[in-house]
């Protein structure tokens, strides 16, 4: 079997700041209708699986 050595931690940490560098230049301020939308379909999920615990828990109830 081979041996394949793993990089040093310095150069895990270099890379890992490297790539994080890389992502926060790609990424931007959301513009307000971006964040209205994103607002809205995350409480809609809210909504939705607050729903779905709340017939579980009435269907459970009415069952048992």
């Amino acid at each position: 079997m081979e041996y394949i050595e793993k990089p040093s931690l310095v150069l895990r940490i270099k890379n890992y700041l490297k790539e994080s560098w890389r992502v926060l230049r790609v990424t931007k301020k959301p513009s307000m209708m971006e964040f209205k939308t994103i607002v809205k379909v995350s409480g809609l999920g809210i909504v939705v699986i607050g729903l779905i615990g709340f017939l579980i828990s009435m269907v459970k109830q009415l069952v048992f």
